[in-house]
């Protein structure tokens, strides 16, 4: 029964070939551009987490005590008087992490060497480069070269001069491309540095690099001795020191043991990036809010072409129940038609998606993705979301047709077939 049921199904929709053509075409369109647009949001996630992951550290111990001197404002165990603080002026106390080389010398012991993988120091200033006439204020990061090596692949995303010049070449300055690209910073051009207390100094560009963050591109590197005599920093100081560990996905205890042990503040990649994962967390919810949404407008064509059937099919299907055919199966007959033309529309809209991430993904174009720049499209090819939206479209396409089967359902044969004008 149910191959006939299937039978006479296909021959309605074929017997209405152009509105059984529309209407799959409507529903693979939207899948398409659900897919794209999902395959997108998830791309830029997924990019901006591989990026991070290579690139930024995974735990960072920032100049911040985690146990300050409370200030105790009461003397007396029994007072009679409430003291305030109103406009508390206190001196603003530079973050810096002290003997940072007995703190590199704990992260390399036993304890902690097989999930610490690299350590990197540095110090950051804020200063202002000047070139002839263009100036503007810039991040300076002092580090020592090989360690932030072993943390940002800094060697790899050299895309004008070398490391070699860097060393050999005193006050030199591996400029990111934005700020390179902002002042007009060639190789071996002359910067002046101009802290905010101190002489300025003379400098040379000896690098440029592109890392993809656009944070990190904003910046410049200079050597830690240099950037410790900018921020007047003893050598046994400096800002913070940045990690590799084993596991950067399931860092939150070693960075709770970290920060009990050295008594500094530790901040995972995750906590750092909290705001824009967030965001993309939000973007996600609203993507598949925009499935649903999308899928019952294609629902209504899809219920469309099911009503149009059954109002010019009354006379045919009055006839097929009084030859015996139930309620139940003229039901059965109506979804079968609903989940062909949705299964025929999101199947189309799939290959169609392909094609479409496809041409997103070869764009020869370089967009600023949020805090990510990168050459073409960032795109998911999960196969989860694609099997999820096909999957969702053809429920709702299949559950759209409940309506016009139920009509079909109580049609009588004898009203029907009396009535001359069918």
């Amino acid at each position: 029964m149910l191959k006939t049921l299937f039978a006479i199904a296909v021959r309605h929709l074929i017997g209405r070939r152009r509105q059984t053509l529309t209407t799959i075409f409507g529903v693979a369109i939207s899948t398409m551009v659900l897919i794209t647009t999902n395959s997108l949001t998830r791309g830029l996630l997924e990019s901006f987490i591989e990026t991070i992951v290579n690139v930024a550290p995974h735990i960072t111990v920032k100049g911040e005590k985690t146990h300050p001197v409370p200030l105790n404002l009461f003397n007396r165990e029994e007072f009679s008087e409430v003291a305030f603080v109103d406009n508390n002026i206190q001196k603003l106390e530079q973050e810096e992490v002290r003997n940072y080389r007995q703190i590199l010398t704990l992260f390399a012991s036993p304890a902690y060497q097989k999930q610490v993988t690299a350590v990197s120091p540095y110090v950051n200033a804020q200063v202002m480069a000047v070139k002839g006439s263009r100036n503007q204020p810039i991040l300076l990061k002092g580090v020592l070269i090989d360690r932030e090596d072993a943390i940002s692949g800094i060697r790899k995303k050299i895309i004008k001069g070398d490391i070699a010049l860097f060393e050999k070449t005193t006050h030199a300055l591996l400029v990111g491309r934005t700020v390179a690209k902002d002042m007009n910073l060639k190789l071996n051009d002359q910067v002046v540095i101009i802290p905010a207390s101190g002489k300025s100094r003379q400098c040379k560009v000896a690098g440029i690099f592109f890392s993809g963050i656009n944070a990190v591109d904003n910046s410049v590197l200079v050597s830690l001795k240099f950037a410790q005599i900018i921020e007047g920093l003893p050598a046994n100081k400096v800002s913070g020191i940045a990690l590799k560990v084993a596991d950067p996905f399931d860092n939150a205890s070693l960075a709770g043991d970290l920060e009990r042990v050295t008594g500094y503040r530790c901040l995972t990649w995750q906590t750092e990036n909290a705001s824009l994962l967030s965001l993309f967390t939000r973007i996600g919810y609203i993507v598949f809010s925009l499935v649903g949404f999308v899928g019952i407008v294609s629902g209504f064509g899809v219920a469309n072409i099911l009503v149009t059937t059954v109002f010019e099919k009354s006379r045919d299907i009055a006839i097929m129940k009084s030859l015996g055919f139930s309620a139940v199966e003229m039901v059965s007959m109506f979804i079968f038609e609903g989940f062909m033309v949705g299964l025929a529309g999101a199947l189309v809209g799939g290959v169609m998606a392909i094609g479409s991430i496809n041409l997103l993904a070869s764009l020869p174009i370089e967009s600023s993705q949020g805090p990510l720049t990168k050459t073409g499209f960032s795109m998911s090819w999960n196969p989860l979301y694609f099997l999820l939206i096909i999957g969702i479209t053809v429920l709702i396409s299949t559950l759209a047709a409940i309506i016009p089967s139920a009509r079909a359902a109580k049609l009588e044969p004898i009203t029907v077939l009396r009535d001359s004008s069918l």
